[in-house]
C-alpha cells in the first residue's frame, strides 16, 4: 500500500472536496453529542469563575506592562487560556481522530482510497481549526463582557499573522504524538504532558518574572513564550506589527522545523504499521 501517493484522481478540486466532506462528518457527529457543547461551555465559564477569583489574589503591580498598558490579570490570562486551548487541542486532536477511525476499522479503507495522506491529516483536524477560533472568540468575549477587559483591536490583525505562525508549531507536535500512538498504541500521551508543561512554563498563566532566571531567560527560544508575548504586546499593548515582528521571526522557523520534523515521524511511523500490517490495532 502506498501513502500519498499521485493518485490521478487526486486533483486539487477532489481533495478539497474531500475535506468538505470530513468537515461535514465531523460537525454532524458534534451535533450527535449535544451533551459535549453544553460541557464545553460550562468549562468555559468555569475557567472565568475560577481565574476571576484568582485574580482578586493577585497584587496588578506584578503584572507585566505591555507598551503604555499594564495587564489585568484577567487580560493577561485569558491570551494564556486561549493559546493553551489551542495547544491541547491541536496537539491531541489527530491522534484522537486516528485512535476512533482504528476503532471503527475505517482506518485502512481510508488508507486505500486515492487520497493523499496530507488531506487526511489535514481532514482529521479541520473541524477543530474552525471550532476552536470561535470557541476562542467566545471565551474573551465572556472576559470582555463579565471583567470589562479591554483587548486593542488595532491589535487582532498582527496578533492573527502571529497564531497563523505559531499553528504549525501545534500541528507538528500532534503529528508526532500521532505517530508515537501508532508505534507504540498508548504513546501519544507523553506529548500532552509535555505540552502542558512547555505552555505552564511559558507563562501561559503566571508572569513569567516569578520562575527561576534560566527559565524566563528561556523565552527568546520557547516558541510558545514568543507567541504569548508578542499576543499579549498586540492586544493588550496595542502594538502593531513592529512590536509583533520580532515574535514572528522567533516562532516561524520553529515552527517549520518542528512541523516538518512532527509529519516526518508521522510519516515513518505509518509506513512503518502498512509494512507489519498492523495499522488497524489498537
Amino acid at each position: 500500500m502506498s501513502v500519498g501517493s499521485d493518485h490521478p484522481v487526486t486533483r486539487p478540486a477532489g481533495e478539497i472536496a474531500k475535506l468538505a466532506a470530513m468537515l461535514r462528518r465531523d460537525f454532524r457527529i458534534a451535533l450527535s453529542y449535544r451533551t459535549a457543547f453544553i460541557a464545553d461551555i460550562v468549562n468555559i465559564a468555569a475557567q472565568i469563575v475560577m481565574f476571576g477569583f484568582i485574580g482578586r489574589l493577585v497584587d496588578p503591580r506584578l503584572l507585566p506592562t505591555y507598551g503604555s498598558s499594564r495587564a489585568t490579570y484577567m487580560g493577561f490570562v485569558a491570551i494564556g487560556i486561549a493559546v493553551t486551548a489551542l495547544m491541547t487541542v491541536g496537539t491531541g486532536r489527530m491522534t484522537t481522530a486516528i485512535r476512533g477511525e482504528q476503532m471503527t476499522g475505517t482506518l485502512e479503507m481510508l488508507l486505500l482510497t486515492p487520497t493523499r495522506l496530507s488531506t487526511l491529516q489535514l481532514g482529521w483536524i479541520v473541524y477543530d481549526l474552525l471550532y476552536v477560533p470561535v470557541r476562542t472568540a467566545g471565551f474573551l468575549i465572556l472576559v470582555t463582557a463579565l471583567f470589562g477587559v479591554r483587548f486593542a483591536v488595532s491589535g487582532i490583525v498582527p496578533a492573527s499573522a502571529l497564531l497563523l505562525a505559531f499553528v504549525p508549531f501545534v500541528w507538528g507536535i500532534g503529528a508526532g504524538s500521532a505517530g508515537a500512538m501508532l508505534t507504540f498504541r498508548r504513546g501519544g500521551g507523553i506529548f500532552g504532558y509535555a505540552t502542558m508543561a512547555l505552555a505552564f512554563l511559558s507563562g501561559a498563566y503566571v508572569p513569567l518574572d516569578i520562575f527561576p532566571t534560566w527559565v524566563a531567560g528561556l523565552q527568546d527560544l520557547n516558541p510558545v513564550a514568543a507567541t504569548l508575548d508578542g499576543l499579549r504586546r498586540a492586544l493588550i499593548g496595542g502594538g502593531g506589527w513592529a512590536a509583533v515582528a520580532p515574535h514572528v521571526n522567533v516562532v516561524l522557523p520553529v515552527s517549520a522545523c518542528v512541523f516538518l520534523l512532527g509529519i516526518g515521524v508521522f510519516r515513518i511511523a505509518l509506513r512503518r504499521e502498512l509494512r507489519a500490517g498492523s495499522v488497524g490495532q489498537y
